[in-house]
């Protein structure tokens, strides 16, 4: 007997409606989402700004290694989450989907855990292999020790959000995390500077006001997710970890999460070799690369919506709608990234929005003149990826990163020795992002049409 299987209404939408109307309208609640996140990269740097140079430096070593975590788990295990629930969705499964959302939690939970502790243990000498000392390095020893106490809140609002855009669900995300965006623009400020019935709490309080927009995020997705109105409903007897479930999700979610570790470990790197020059030129490059990370959650807002169709379309068999979608997707983000080349090529007048140092504000300026021409090809590449995990491609986007790393690190690296200026050091960067992107676009080209297993 042959058994039918029902696809939702939501599903059958990302199955059969025009691919860029679809699109677009998937990531529609994602802008708003996108427009937080901007918001809190911005602001956040506002904020400490306040407190002086020094805190500038300290969480320009700190909140690299913030942004690889946060990225790691909404762009790495949280795409492995996303992509195999949209394929259970896809394949009329949701109770494999709601499967994969408990052992999704249990994971998060685990790995949150070992994070924390093992930044409470070694952060401090992390910090000072990167460049802070003296006054720097007390204060990012401080931030650190807030921000990665409480990376628990990060891990699971991410891991949550996935849950929730892997059954096509994109609105509670997005309202969640503007939710939290007003949570740390009301706090912040109030805990650094001590307004109103609070302390002043410096650069710990603005670690606080941090995490108090991942604590909020992470309660509300939650909710929504344990309600019977959620596609992939968490059950607290799920949630566990079970053999089948977390080789699914880690068979995306693995190298997925090692291709963004080796994506933000570049700033990580590139923030050591420049901590060479002195904290004015670390306060520098932190502030200018605010501008590239602000692209992300734009990216991300198209990205995320690109993973579930393109999953869904693989699980329901139609890999034409899933190649169209993800070169739509392409397209979008490097049409993104313009107005942001336009910003980089004045980048005199960004860097005088977080610093009066004429020095800072040059260096920083050096930096955004050489990623201005770079941005849309390495946003359309980025763009690339969440196609190819949506296809199960996984390790060609791992070797693009780690071809990107060599060439901005080790190239940055000899730059230094040569030259011992920062210039070369961003000429570095900016020739690693041209390679990613490029190379990026040809594996999509390439392998995403003929994508139906991990790769």
């Amino acid at each position: 007997m042959t058994v039918t299987r029902v696809l939702a209404p939501r599903t059958r939408l990302l199955l059969e409606a025009p691919v860029l109307p679809m699109l677009l309208r998937l990531s529609m609640p994602n802008v708003a989402e996108a427009v937080a996140r901007v918001t809190f990269l911005t602001a956040d740097a506002l904020f400490v700004s306040w407190i002086g140079s020094d805190a500038l430096a300290a969480v320009s070593i700190v909140f690299p290694l913030l942004l690889m975590f946060q990225t790691a788990t909404a762009s790495g295990l949280g795409t492995g989450v996303s992509a195999s629930i949209g394929s259970a969705l896809g394949a009329a499964d949701p109770d494999t989907a709601r499967r994969l959302a408990g052992t999704a939690v249990a994971l998060a939970l685990i790995s949150s855990a070992a994070v924390t502790a093992t930044f409470l243990v070694f952060g401090p000498a992390l910090y000072l292999a990167m460049g802070a000392t003296g006054r720097t390095l007390e204060l990012a020893v401080n931030y650190g020790a807030v921000i990665f106490g409480g990376i628990g809140f990060v891990w699971l609002m991410n891991i949550l959000a996935n849950v929730a855009r892997g059954s096509g669900n994109m609105r509670v995300p997005a309202f969640s995390i503007v939710g939290g965006e007003v949570m740390h623009l009301a706090l912040s400020p109030m805990l650094i500077l001590g307004w109103g019935p609070f302390p002043r709490r410096g650069i710990q309080g603005a670690a606080v006001g941090v995490l108090s927009a991942y604590a909020l995020g992470a309660a509300t997705i939650g909710g929504y997710l344990c309600s019977r109105q959620a596609l992939a409903r968490i059950q607290l007897v799920r949630v566990r970890i079970t053999a089948a479930e977390t080789r699914t999700i880690l068979a995306i979610g693995a190298p997925a999460a090692a291709t963004v570790l080796v994506f933000w470990a570049i700033n990580v790197f590139t923030t050591g070799l420049i901590g060479q020059l002195g904290s004015g030129p670390i306060a520098a490059y932190g502030v200018a690369a605010r501008l590239d990370t602000i692209q992300y959650p734009l990216i991300f807002a198209f990205g995320s919506s690109v993973v579930t169709m393109v999953a869904t379309a693989i699980g329901a068999g139609d890999r034409s709608r899933a190649a169209r979608i993800g070169r739509t997707g392409c397209a979008i983000a490097g049409v993104i990234a313009l107005p942001f080349s336009g910003i980089a090529i004045f980048g005199q007048a960004w860097m005088s929005l977080f610093t009066g140092d004429l020095a800072i504000r040059a260096t920083g300026a050096l930096y955004l003149a050489c990623q201005a021409a770079v941005y849309p090809l390495f946003s359309a590449g980025i763009a690339a990826v969440w196609a190819c995990y949506g296809a199960r491609v996984v390790k060609p986007p791992l070797i693009a990163s780690l071809i990107r790393f060599i060439v901005a690190v080790g190239g940055g690296w000899i730059a230094l020795v040569l030259y011992e200026q920062a210039l070369p050091v961003f000429v570095a960067v900016a020739a690693g992002g041209s390679v990613y992107g490029l190379a990026m676009l040809v594996i999509l080209l390439k392998r995403l049409p003929t994508a139906t297993a991990p790769a």
